[in-house]
């Protein structure tokens, strides 16, 4: 067993086309199977519960290899960053955080949730990259009656009773922007992303958002252009289609090594002087580095900008810098408050600390001070009602950063 506190860390249009039925019938009939699997095992509400000073154990499930491997690193990293700022402990309880590989998605994801439950018996999970992976995850988590307080984008899903966010919903960002995009531009915006699930609730947030202020997409038939994921590393073809379509801006959502390649292209294209709007990973963490001067300009969206004025911003911003090369990001922030939040709800547990009541508490906590600013758990969603920020690429000193331009948009329920 690794020192307490520390990470046991593995080694190291709507679309165009869909997935086929009995793909999803199938991993369907895997979720429930293994779901059972687990409770048969002894996932259930007693599952890794603790007396008055024992040892909590928590399961981070984040992509530490493959196309996201930096966004599950970052998740990792700012969960830990919080541990190590509190002595290792959540609650008063020394933690023993349980580390597993999301990989690129649900086939690799759930096996790796099913292990967190069934045989290491966390009392409650956090992290996951994909709202694919989400999606898969939460019927074997809803059978075990653990909740799981994610730190990334998360869809929409029929159950929350025991499903908590401290980032956003997939189609949050796109929808905060939307107005300003209206507002901003003078004629129609071309509309691009990856074909998978986060794509298509990325670019729907923000088409419905844009269309209903009065905006029109410049994508032929009012249909956004979804690009082959994660095949697609040569985006020529879609920029001669942007540049055909005499867009006035574009609006996209890409991340990881996708965001890298559609930027650098962008840059060397033909469309280069027509203003790029994006998602905020677009140019988050890593990849900006990756994009260098190609990201210049860009304008972004997002809950986090790491020069955020407030004190707790600060003290995080200090902290990562201490530990990790350049500025934290939306990631780190989110996992570091999904920390604070299962701090909350530990210490708020009592003595015995099981995840019914872990998950009872966090459904009465209020307001969360974080890094971003203040936020609470929305009553329908239980995803933060919290504050967008326009962001803009900019030369901050030697490098470049995402700086905050203005607030956007306040969203949640």
């Amino acid at each position: 067993m690794p020192p307490v506190g520390t990470a046991r860390d593995p080694r190291t249009a709507r679309s165009q086309r869909r997935t086929p039925r009995t793909r999803a019938a199938g991993l369907l009939l895997l979720v429930t199977a293994l779901a059972a699997t687990a409770c048969s095992g002894g996932g259930g509400s007693g599952a890794g519960a603790s007396k008055a000073g024992g040892t909590v154990k928590i399961g981070l499930l984040a992509s530490l290899s493959g196309t996201y491997q930096a966004v599950g690193t970052d998740l990792r990293d700012g969960f830990q960053l919080y541990l190590d700022a509190h002595g290792g402990q959540l609650g008063g309880h020394p933690v023993d955080l349980v580390v597993a590989d999301e990989g690129d998605g649900a086939p690799t994801a759930l096996p790796a949730a099913t292990k967190l439950v069934k045989q290491d018996k966390v009392v409650a999970m956090t992290g996951i990259v994909g709202a694919g992976s989400v999606a898969a995850v939460s019927p074997l988590l809803t059978e075990s009656r653990i909740p799981l307080v994610s730190s990334n984008g998360r869809p929409v899903v029929k159950d929350v009773s025991r499903q908590w966010s401290t980032s956003f919903l997939s189609n949050e960002p796109g929808s905060a922007i939307a107005q300003y995009v209206h507002d901003t531009v003078q004629g129609p915006v071309f509309a691009i992303g990856p074909d998978y699930q986060g794509g298509w609730d990325e670019l729907q947030g923000f088409t419905d958002a844009f269309v209903k202020a009065g905006g029109q997409l410049a994508n032929p038939g009012g249909k956004t252009l979804f690009t082959p994921f994660p095949a697609t590393t040569d985006f020529t073809p879609y920029l001669t289609q942007i540049k055909n379509s005499h867009a006035k801006a574009v609006y996209c959502f890409y991340a990881g090594g996708a965001a890298v390649d559609f930027v650098k292209q962008y840059a060397q294209s033909d469309v280069r002087d027509v203003p790029l709007y994006a998602a905020g990973f677009l140019t988050e963490g890593g990849v900006l580095n990756a994009q260098g001067d190609a990201a210049k300009g860009i304008r972004s969206v997002l809950n986090y900008a790491p020069d955020l004025d407030n004190a707790t911003n600060r003290t995080f911003v200090s902290a990562w810098q201490a530990k990790h090369p350049g500025p934290p990001t939306t990631y780190a922030m989110a996992s570091y408050d999904a920390a604070a939040v299962l701090d909350k709800a530990i210490a708020a547990a009592g003595t015995d600390v099981t995840p019914e009541r872990i998950n009872n508490a966090i459904a009465g906590l209020g307001q969360i001070d974080s890094p971003r600013g203040t936020w609470q758990f929305g009553k329908n969603t239980h995803s933060p009602v919290q504050k967008w920020y326009l962001r803009q690429v900019k030369s901050d000193g030697r490098t470049l950063s995402n700086l905050t331009v203005q607030d956007l948009a306040t969203i949640g329920n």
